[in-house]
């Protein structure tokens, strides 16, 4: 057991303060590794489930192999490891806002950095994947109007629950038609949502791809005792 509680690092960012922390949970004899933007919980490696569905749930709708695909949101890395784990990623591409996440990641601070740093398939690139999704170059800066086999994004709570409003236009109509473009043909986008499926949103990316559902994702919360279910969202082109 480490300390009681230990703030790794602090930063003030763009989007507000951010935190990574360790501390321990004594019901559950454990330690947990959580950020925090503010006082309001980003993320925690106690619970990684929907995270880890995301990419196991997205890449497994994809067809044929040697498969390209794009993250957005680094976070504690559990999307992003999950993708390399498949034997059909031949490249990932993971795009992380917060300079200071990447940093984690390089100096070790967040425990999965260092295996997704040293995988030759994977290139985490600093920017704001909102602005290159709704750009007609597209997610990778360094071969513009690449395509992708799955695009897979965690970043806001909810499609109508955004860390920033600036995220909102990416949602509209306009927004997800642009990202439709930056798919292979077959190609699914992905999205993470902390709550359960909204019906409305599945019918909104029905009317802009080929077929839309939504994938619940059920999981034990330790610390209320209880089952939890959150949704990723899958579309195809």
């Amino acid at each position: 057991m480490s300390k009681y509680f230990e703030e790794l690092d602090f930063q003030a960012t763009p989007i507000g303060d951010l935190s990574l922390r360790r501390r321990h949970i004594f019901a559950l004899k454990q330690d947990v590794l959580e950020i925090l933007l503010g006082e309001e919980h980003l993320m925690s490696d106690l619970f990684t489930t929907s995270e880890i569905a995301l990419s196991t749930l997205g890449i497994a709708a994809t067809r044929g192999d040697n498969l390209d695909i794009a993250v957005g949101g680094l976070g504690l890395g559990f999307t992003a490891k999950a993708a390399l784990d498949d034997p059909r990623t031949s490249s990932l591409i993971v795009i992380e806002y917060l300079e200071v996440v990447i940093d984690w990641h390089k100096t070790g601070l967040i425990p999965l950095g260092k295996t997704l740093i040293n995988d030759p398939r994977n290139r985490i690139v600093q920017g704001d994947f909102f602005a290159l999704a709704t750009s007609s170059d597209g997610l990778d800066p360094q071969k513009p109007h690449r395509k992708f086999d799955a695009i897979l994004v965690d970043i806001d709570h909810e499609p109508d629950f955004l860390l920033s409003p600036n995220n909102k236009a990416f949602y509209e109509t306009s927004g997800l038609t642009q990202l439709r473009s930056h798919l292979k043909q077959d190609g699914i986008f992905g999205l993470w949502s902390d709550a359960l499926p909204d019906q409305k949103f599945v019918e909104h990316l029905q009317n802009i791809f080929d077929e839309a559902w939504a994938e619940i994702v059920t999981f034990h919360n330790p610390l209320q005792d209880r089952e939890f279910s959150q949704t990723v969202y899958l579309a195809r082109k």
